[in-house]
């Protein structure tokens, strides 16, 4: 079996999976619903139970589902374009900085719609980003992995700390508190139908590019022998992990540590080539939002855990290991 037909195998067996473990969340809760429910809630029914499944759970699995798949190809451009294997939006200042532009817009513009906060979003990652990126180019040496995370845990800091004191100071916490709490409760379909097509066409434009990404991920100066125009390549990929990172932001608030587990997860499943990095990717992180979020729901019901505080639980340990392994724990 060649190596194409090899990915095939493993890409059908994902999305069979995140199939089953999306049917499972949405089953499972503190309120007990059955197929029957279900089958009534997609074909239009009424009931409590319909309701339930169609207004609250079924929208808010699918805001795990691509904000998993967004934060983890996004993770996955970050790691090939930097050559960093600790790179991931929320280490590296995108989400944080989408999170303080959140919080200013909601502060500012109060009745700003959701493409608007979608914009800032974008803003804010772009911007916590480059000041990241620019912190770490100023120091002889270049973009050392440590000197990316560590100017990255600065500004993730200092932008966490100004949305908090935009929204104390303002008194808009509590309006932004769904936003920065790091979860999908509350997820509506209006705010699906803007965002997710968003979410689709950054991770379909980056499949794209993932035959250049490659090429990046292996040296600038093989890509450049291979006639790749670099800087122009990296543009596109800054703005795609950028407008990746914000959709995602708009979505469920400040998230770390998914890019930075999930591209490792995959690499030890398909090996190293971009092509089919990316795509097992979005699986793989749609998958892992998804059983994240259940478990915040089920843990403990009726009571929910945050979703980030579970996914900091298990992504900080993986962080160290990673760190400990020089990158290669799970390559």
């Amino acid at each position: 079996m060649n190596k194409t037909a090899s990915f095939g195998v493993k890409i059908l067996l994902a999305a069979a999976a995140l199939a089953a473990v999306f049917f499972g969340a949405v089953m499972l809760g503190a309120a007990p619903v059955s197929v029957s429910d279900l089958f009534g809630a997609v074909t239009g029914g009424a009931t409590k139970n319909n309701l339930l499944l169609r207004e609250i759970r079924i929208p808010r699995e699918l805001a795990a589902l691509f904000v998993g798949s967004a934060l983890a190809v996004s993770g996955a451009i970050m790691q090939g374009m930097t050559r960093n294997p600790l790179a991931d939006p929320g280490l590296l200042g995108l989400t944080a900085g989408a999170n303080a532009a959140l919080a200013a817009a909601y502060a500012f513009f109060p009745s700003l719609s959701t493409i608007g906060i979608m914009a800032a979003c974008f803003i804010g990652s772009a911007g916590g980003a480059g000041i990241v990126f620019g912190i770490a180019a100023v120091q002889r040496g270049g973009f050392s992995p440590f000197r990316l995370v560590l100017a990255g845990a600065a500004v993730s800091a200092f932008f966490l700390a100004v949305g908090q004191g935009i929204g104390i100071f303002f008194r808009v916490a509590k309006d932004i508190s769904m936003y920065t709490a790091g979860g999908v409760n509350g997820t509506t379909w209006h705010q699906l139908q803007l965002i997710v097509p968003v979410i689709v066409i950054g991770i379909l434009i980056s499949l794209l590019l993932s035959k250049q990404l490659t090429l990046l991920s292996l040296s600038e100066e093989v890509a450049v022998g291979l006639g790749q125009h670099t800087l122009r390549i990296k543009v596109l990929l800054f703005i795609l992990l950028t407008v990746l990172a914000g959709a995602a932001v708009a979505l469920v608030g400040n998230l770390a540590f998914v890019g930075l587990m999930i591209p490792h997860i995959t690499r030890a499943v398909v090996g190293t080539d971009y092509r089919f990095i990316l795509p097992m990717s979005a699986l793989i992180g749609g998958m892992f939002m998804v059983l994240a979020d259940t478990l915040g729901r089920t843990l403990n019901a009726p009571y929910e855990i945050s979703t980030a505080a579970l996914v900091s639980v298990i992504g900080l340990p993986f962080f160290l290991i990673i760190v400990k392994k020089g990158g290669r724990a799970f390559s």
